[in-house]
């Protein structure tokens, strides 16, 4: 039986005790776990090395948690790197706009550190989950995208799509309920050496809704930022 590396999980909280403490419980479960006591310190850690997950404080000193997860989002390497919020209840809006920015999680304090430790393998759960389905169909309601056959269909009936509104799709639907800015949509879908501007991303939104009316509600603009694809499909 072989031994799994353990996961490495960065703390970015400024109050000690409880980042100590998290820390603790972290590393009793067999995870490997370190600090960063503010939002600076944060993306100098992760720029040298990617953390499997982020459990981010939203309340920190010179760059909040916000800002915090809009740079790691709007950054292609780590764009889909797992955060889990911690959040005090005075600060629903914030949590709010994290969520939307594209958290995947959030805990509210005070919190119990075990309740935080399920949360960390719930969401690990997750993630392992999707990458076993990384070779399958996905569907949304009525609409079947096939990434093998290069196919999508809608109600038994194909779709024609071209190549880049395929993998704008097959993106947002292999990431559903996340926020994707337009950068990380322009390097998934287009390539890093795409010079083009962001407006294609628009456009291609545009011809998509245009060929399938059922995701003119279901694909979501999000102000200033780019898409999501809602997590439920319209009901028919």
């Amino acid at each position: 039986m072989t031994n799994r590396t353990p996961k490495k999980i960065l703390i970015v909280e400024d109050e000690p005790d409880i980042a100590q403490l998290v820390k603790l419980y972290l590393e009793k479960d067999g995870f490997r776990a370190s600090v960063a006591k503010s939002g600076v310190e944060a993306l100098t850690v992760i720029k040298s090395g990617i953390p499997d997950l982020l459990i981010l404080d939203l309340m920190l000193p010179e760059i909040d948690g916000i800002e915090v997860c809009k740079r790691l989002r709007n950054a292609p390497d780590t764009a889909l790197l797992p955060i889990i919020m911690l959040t005090a209840k005075s600060e629903e809006s914030d949590t709010i706009i994290g969520l939307e920015l594209g958290a995947d999680d959030y805990v509210t304090k005070p919190f119990s550190p075990k309740a935080l430790i399920a949360r960390v393998k719930a969401l690990f759960r997750r993630l392992e989950r999707t990458d076993d389905q990384k070779h399958s169909s996905f569907s949304f309601g009525p609409l079947l995208l096939d990434p093998a056959r290069h196919e999508i269909t809608v109600k038994g009936k194909e779709v024609s799509l071209t190549a880049k509104e395929f993998g704008l799709l097959e993106h947002l639907m292999r990431h559903p309920g996340r926020v994707l800015t337009r950068d990380v949509l322009l390097n998934a879908v287009w390539g890093y050496d795409y010079y083009g501007t962001t407006r294609t991303v628009d456009v291609h939104v545009r011809r998509l809704k245009m060929k399938i009316p059922l995701l003119n509600d279901a694909i979501i603009s999000i102000k200033s930022l780019g898409y999501k694809l809602s997590d439920q499909p319209p009901a028919s």
